[in-house]
């Protein structure tokens, strides 16, 4: 062996060892253990990056709903969130026919889709003609990643769901079914921005229900969390973040009187979490006022428990069903240890006006108007669960959902890095936000910018679409309050307005999404080799930004492997469909 040969290899050895030690060298920390969260953790982790994820709660999963089950979209219309679903070998089973339209529960009768265009042809007929027409508007919007690209398109943003409603002529039922569904996936209509409506609908426009309920994930999105958790090397849960501190050489990161340091940072928190942490350089102007002014949709979800259905066989599984007595959108499924649960969710402002009331006491409201439609609904009852997810200081609302004006101030804002700080979590997705596939996206995204900022790469600042003039459009109108069984068990005042219909042609009913499911329990914590290292640092000064007010998460994120927007421009419209279920978590609704 000749002596140049034996040199050459020992540094090619040396390159190598050099190679790995940088790696090594690495450090990155995640703030928050919902699925954007620990979608960048487990993707950094797999580069070669040392990470610690940082969870407030004593759980990881976020802000994932209750249900044991999740039916998810094929490759067509969640592409990252089955990929991970792929990867980790998860259970999933494929989705019958019927549960790829809602069912209506009216006046105490269940009606399929089928079955509401025959005994109710002018409510069918309704809800086909507000179809058509949010498919117009929809259309409208060229690309859903600048939807105010207009002045004309501008002008939407100022103005709110239920002032639009109020021209389209609903009679009275098909008009509290559509609020009904509204509320579920964003938040009250009065409270939601008309262009943010309109460019969601972009999104899934031509998307059919058999895309968009192609399996069933079984365990629901915990499943998914708990994959990525038994990957991630160190997590600490129970640290909840104070501040954040960043210089030229790195960032540290307070909790309690302990601080951790890196060489960059991911912050998966919801916006109302992120008011609770002191940052150093401070956020802007800009950035402080999304957090204190942008919507996000409220909900709360209860799981009532049965011995036995008490409900039509036909209504069984059906997916979700929007009822007009004001019982939020129902979820029926089969218990994991036999019997039966009706997943309920709440949402705008009938989990508003709920917040004063103890679980017991809206639990038995709730018992009480399904006992008047199923006699033998108090006799099967054996207990429930609930969980509020816009009073959780930590999470502040469910997911994002954009009010009037929000869009032309802060679209896209949180999209791009600040210095050494990455943001991930479902309100950074402009496509699916509130979603599982939002979540997951915003993830991997996060997680590749912190790569390229360690390799040299800088960021412009985020910028806003600039303000158009806005052909005067009407402001929002501020949420009708009435008393609290008309808003809980009627509907807002929005439902008792609706005038006389002209029916059109036979209809199809609106699509909705998947509920969301329950958080993922947390392991015990894994330490890694050399994560980021723990320095002993002086408590904590006050964040400097208010308390934000009601936001829109549980509805998964990347911007570069993200999928195409549902249709083109050239391709004829199918029904438009519904975006997926919030992932009241999730991130979705899922960090």
């Amino acid at each position: 062996m000749s002596v140049g040969w034996l040199r050459a290899c020992a540094l090619v050895m040396l390159g190598l060892f050099s190679v790995t030690a940088l790696a090594k060298d690495k450090t990155a920390i995640v703030i928050g253990g919902g699925l954007s969260g620990l979608t960048a953790a487990y993707e950094l982790q797999n580069k070669g990056w040392q990470v610690t994820l940082l969870e407030a709660k004593p759980s990881l999963g976020g802000r994932s709903g209750m249900a044991t089950s999740e039916w998810i979209g094929n490759d067509k219309t969640q592409p990252v969130l089955n990929k991970y679903v792929s990867t980790f070998k998860l259970g999933t089973t494929p989705a019958p026919e019927f549960v790829r339209t809602p069912g209506y529960l009216i006046d105490g009768e269940y009606f399929s889709a089928a079955d509401l265009a025959t005994k109710q042809p002018a409510t069918a007929d309704a809800l086909k003609r507000y179809q058509k027409t949010l498919d117009d508007l929809a259309r409208s919007i060229d690309d859903p990643q600048n939807p105010a690209a207009t002045a004309t398109l501008h002008a939407l943003d100022q103005i709110n769901v239920s002032s639009w409603l109020d021209k389209q002529n609903l009679p009275a039922t098909a008009r509290q079914l559509i609020n009904q569904d509204i509320r579920t996936h964003y938040d009250e209509p009065s409270r939601l921005s008309l262009l943010y409506f309109a460019q969601q609908n972009r999104v899934y426009r031509g998307i059919s229900d058999r895309d968009l309920r192609a399996s069933r994930l079984v365990g629901g999105s915990q499943v998914l969390a708990q994959a990525f958790v038994k990957q991630i090397k160190t997590i600490k849960t129970n640290s909840p973040v104070s501040a954040i501190t960043q210089d030229k050489d790195g960032v540290t990161v307070k909790v309690g009187s302990v601080g951790y340091q890196a060489d960059y940072v991911v912050l998966a928190v919801p916006l109302r979490a992120l008011n609770k942490i002191a940052l150093t350089p401070a956020l802007d102007a800009q950035h402080l006022a999304a957090i204190k002014g942008t919507n996000y949709g409220w909900r709360d979800q209860i799981m009532l428990k049965f011995k036995t259905p008490v409900w039509e066989s036909k209504a069984r599984m059906s997916g979700e069903i929007y009822s007009n007595a004001g019982l939020g959108m129902l979820w029926i499924e089969p218990a994991l240890k036999g019997g039966a649960n009706v997943v309920i969710n709440l949402s705008g402002d009938n989990a508003r006006v709920m917040q004063a009331f103890g679980d017991k006491q809206m639990v038995d409201q709730v018992l009480i108007r399904l006992h008047a439609f199923y006699p033998q609904a108090r006799g099967s009852f054996t207990g429930y669960e609930i969980r509020r997810y816009s009073t959780d200081p930590s999470m502040g609302g469910a997911y994002l959902a954009f009010g009037p004006g929000q869009i032309s101030k802060f679209w896209r804002l949180w999209e791009r890095p600040l210095q050494r700080v990455a943001f991930a979590g479902e309100h950074t997705d402009t496509l699916y936000p509130g979603t599982l596939e939002g979540a997951l996206r915003t993830g991997q995204r996060a997680a590749s910018q912190v790569e390229d900022l360690a390799a040299g790469k800088s960021f412009e600042p985020a910028k806003v679409v600039p303000a158009a003039a806005a052909a005067g459009a009407a402001g929002a109108v501020a949420a009708k309050k009435g008393n609290f069984f008309s808003n809980l068990f009627g509907g807002s005042d929005d439902d008792k307005k609706p005038e006389p219909v002209k029916a059109p042609e036979p209809a199809p009913a609106p699509v909705a999404p998947a509920p969301a499911p329950t958080p993922a329990p947390a392991p015990a914590p894994v330490e890694a080799p050399k994560p980021a290292t723990p320095v002993k640092a002086e408590p904590a000064k006050k964040a400097a930004a208010k308390p934000a007010a009601k936001k829109p998460a549980a509805k998964t994120e990347a911007k570069k492997t993200a999928a195409k927007p549902a249709a083109k421009k050239a391709e004829p419209a199918k029904k438009p469909a519904t975006k997926p279920a919030p992932a009241a978590t999730t991130d979705t609704k899922a960090q």
